[in-house]
């Protein structure tokens, strides 16, 4: 799939792609491109393969909590089965780096990386993968290159059967120059990060995809809290339905999110079941100035 600009509106793609929400702002599906509570989590030395250029955050999330370091960390460090962690990197992605960053990938990932029409997303693609590969390895005790991965029916990447005994899940998102990756030891994870920015389209998106609850709490914001409030509720939904790996094939109208700067990030509604008995928690992140981000976890296993 051939990237596209980022800034995309659904006045300038073709009819049959302003039903997809992912190319209506103008970012496609897998990894693309909301304040909490934070505090530091301890220093550590920078993961394997991660250059010391790179802009590295590093959150531990454990029930309501959310610790945040700008120091780096290699490996998690002691945490309990309930900790869920949270990389955010500014790789460097120039041409050097993707070349040497293209000998951790897999054929399918090199073959992917081809197809990318612009050499700074291709860069991008390769760098972020192989780093993924390292923080993986680094929880597995296995070398990058050996972390094999699957993928779901709808793109949702996994570790290859004979690596699930781990019990590590994962899930990635980028947008521009910022990499988010989540893991978990037991439970599904679905994480998403988004510049905020105005959007002349963000009102027909929001009353095209958001839910019904989501669209009143949305018109309900002043003008100038609604590039927030659209960018909150968009990366809370999204990180919902990569958690449970259906993608789009899930409709969005079937669960609601809160949105509004003042309330905390959380899933109101899963069909008929109410947010706090649907077996899923959220927590909100602010992984660079101008980005918002939300990770979903699910129930233990």
């Amino acid at each position: 799939m051939q990237r596209r600009p980022r800034r995309t509106s659904m006045s300038s793609v073709p009819a049959t792609a302003a039903s997809c929400p992912y190319r209506a702002i103008g970012c496609h599906p897998g990894e693309r491109c909301g304040p909490g509570s934070a505090r530091p989590v301890g220093r550590g030395r920078l993961p394997h393969g991660v250059a010391r250029g790179e802009a590295v955050a590093y959150w531990r999330v454990i029930g309501k909590m959310v610790a945040l370091t700008l120091q780096a960390r290699a490996a998690p460090g002691p945490s309990t089965d309930d900790a869920i962690d949270v990389v955010v990197l500014n790789p460097v992605a120039g041409r050097e780096d993707a070349r040497a960053a293209t000998a951790l990938l897999s054929d399918a990932e090199r073959h992917r990386a081809s197809r990318f029409v612009f050499d700074r997303d291709r860069d991008r693609f390769i760098v972020a993968r192989a780093r993924l590969r390292q923080l993986l390895g680094a929880r597995l005790g296995t070398r990058p290159e050996s972390v094999a991965l699957v993928y779901g029916a709808h793109g949702k990447p996994a570790l290859a059967p004979w690596l699930a005994d781990s019990g590590l899940r994962f899930n990635l998102s980028h947008c521009d120059d910022v990499t988010l990756y989540a893991f978990s030891r037991g439970h599904e994870i679905g994480i998403d990060v988004e510049a905020v920015r105005v959007m002349p389209d963000a009102d027909a998106i929001a009353a095209r995809f958001f839910s019904q609850c989501e669209q009143q709490a949305y018109r309900a914001l002043e003008p100038r809290d609604r590039p927030l409030g659209f960018f909150q509720c968009w990366t809370r939904k999204e990180a919902f339905i990569k958690a449970i790996g259906d993608g789009l094939s899930y409709p969005l109208d079937r669960f609601d999110v809160s949105l509004t700067p003042v309330e905390p990030a959380k899933i109101l509604r899963v069909e008929d079941t109410p947010g706090d008995g649907c077996g899923w928690r959220m927590e909100s992140l602010s992984p660079a100035p101008g980005f918002v981000a939300a990770v979903v976890i699910g129930d233990r296993e």
